[in-house]
Parts: C-alpha cells; sequence; structure tokens
C-alpha cells in the first residue's frame, strides 16, 4: 500500500515576514490594488510583523476591535457561535486574506475569534494608522468597506451552509471552498495542504466528528480524495461537486 505523506512541506517562520515578502503581499491584497508602488513602499511603513505560534489566539470574538491584519505567512482560522450556541469554523484563511475590523467601520468589538491554524506572520496595522491611510488614500476607503463587507458575508453564508443540507453535501462543499480558496493544481488533484483535523471540518460543517470520518473514510475508498497528515487532495472534482449539489452521480 502506498504510503501517503505531504507532498511539500511549508517552513515557516513565525516571527519574520521580509519586506520583500510584504510588498510583493500587500500588492495582492485588492484593498492596496489601486496605490502605486511608492504609495505601497508607504503603506508598508505602518504595518507591523506579529508571529503567532499554531494553536495560538490571535483575537477573542467580543474584544475591543482595533486591529486589521492580513495573512502574510501560515494559516489562521476564524470561529463564530451560532445562533445554536456552537461553534462554527467560517474560514480558513491564507497568505494575502484580512481579517479583523476597527471602530471606523461601526464595529467596536471583533464578531469572530481568530486563531493561528500553523505557525504565522502577520501584517498588522492599527484603526490610528489606518484611519491615517484611509485619508491620505480616498480609494482605499472605498476598497475597506467592500472588503469588510466581503467578509460579514462570508461569515453568515458560512453558519447557513452548517445547517443546510446532508452532512455529506456540507463536507463536500467545504473541502471544494477549501480547494479554490487554498488548494493547487498537484498532477490532476487539487492539494489542500492545510492541517485540516476531523474537528475543523465538523466545526466547517455542524455535524459530529464521527459522521465526518465516516464520510471522509468512504470517500478516500470511493477514489474521491486522498489524504495524509496534514494535507487532504480533491481526487473528483466532478463527484464532489455533486455530491455538494444534493445531485450525487
Amino acid at each position: 500500500m502506498r504510503r501517503t505523506t505531504p507532498l511539500n512541506k511549508d517552513h515557516i517562520s513565525p516571527a519574520r515576514c521580509g519586506p520583500a515578502l510584504r510588498l510583493s503581499l500587500l500588492r495582492r491584497v485588492p484593498l492596496f490594488a489601486r496605490l502605486d508602488d511608492a504609495q505601497l513602499a508607504d503603506v508598508d511603513g505602518v504595518f507591523r510583523e506579529r508571529g503567532y505560534a499554531a494553536g495560538e489566539r490571535i483575537y477573542s470574538g467580543g474584544d475591543p476591535a482595533g486591529t486589521f491584519y492580513v495573512v502574510a505567512v501560515g494559516k489562521v482560522k476564524l470561529v463564530r457561535p451560532s445562533a445554536q450556541g456552537r461553534d462554527v469554523l467560517l474560514e480558513i484563511l491564507g497568505p494575502g486574506d484580512t481579517l479583523g475590523t476597527v471602530p471606523m467601520f461601526g464595529d467596536d468589538v471583533y464578531p469572530d475569534s481568530a486563531e493561528a491554524q500553523t505557525d504565522c506572520c502577520l501584517l498588522a496595522i492599527t484603526a490610528a494608522d489606518l484611519r491615517t491611510v484611509v485619508e491620505r488614500y480616498p480609494p482605499v476607503a472605498h476598497t475597506l468597506l467592500e472588503v469588510l463587507s466581503g467578509q460579514l458575508r462570508s461569515a453568515r453564508e458560512a453558519i447557513r451552509q452548517a445547517s443546510a443540507g446532508s452532512v455529506e453535501s456540507r463536507v463536500a462543499a467545504s473541502l471544494l471552498k477549501l480547494a479554490d480558496r487554498l488548494g493547487s493544481d498537484r498532477r490532476g488533484e487539487t492539494l489542500i495542504q492545510v492541517p485540516l483535523t476531523r474537528q475543523d471540518l465538523a466545526d466547517m460543517t455542524g455535524a459530529q466528528v464521527e459522521t465526518v470520518s465516516r464520510v471522509m473514510s468512504r470517500w478516500r475508498k470511493e477514489g474521491l480524495i486522498r489524504s495524509g497528515r496534514g494535507w487532504v487532495a480533491v481526487v473528483d472534482r466532478e463527484r464532489l461537486a455533486a455530491i455538494a449539489a444534493g445531485t450525487p452521480a
């Protein structure tokens, strides 16, 4: 039997993300897409690096909001309680994704909790510094509103999906979402190299861990996915999409 191991391993320094990486990253962030190189370098100067070890809390829901973050290296997960009181894993964020909020846009507290899923480096900007950037570069203000609105829509959709349809459809939809956002194409498969536990998938789908484990085991046997320590590969995307839509072949 072929041994399943990660196809490659990230080497992450949780404390540092150097100048070249920072500028390259900020160019990819929609928030700063309209800025030229000089303006981008100016904005980069007000961000501060913050390193977190895997499992470390970045902020908790209900804490006073005052910092906006960009993921530079590693993965971060966002969690929010549902109306039923169960924690829902809203999103797993990777490099270039944003999180957090600031009072200037009406959010006095963080609506969700953020935790480092892997060792990671974030770029952080305080509310006061972000206000300065917005005043200096007005196009950023409009885009920031769109970004924060998008985060809110994504959170609402994640909570809705955690209670809609069968467990199989929810797990399939979650895997496809992760594949689209964080996956890389490898020999006809889509590799999701994230330390995704069965508990994480259960939290994303509002299901029991045992049920998620049975579903994933069956899909491995049927050839829809492959998985190992720290990774999942989507093998048969078409069948997973049909399951997610509630119309399995």
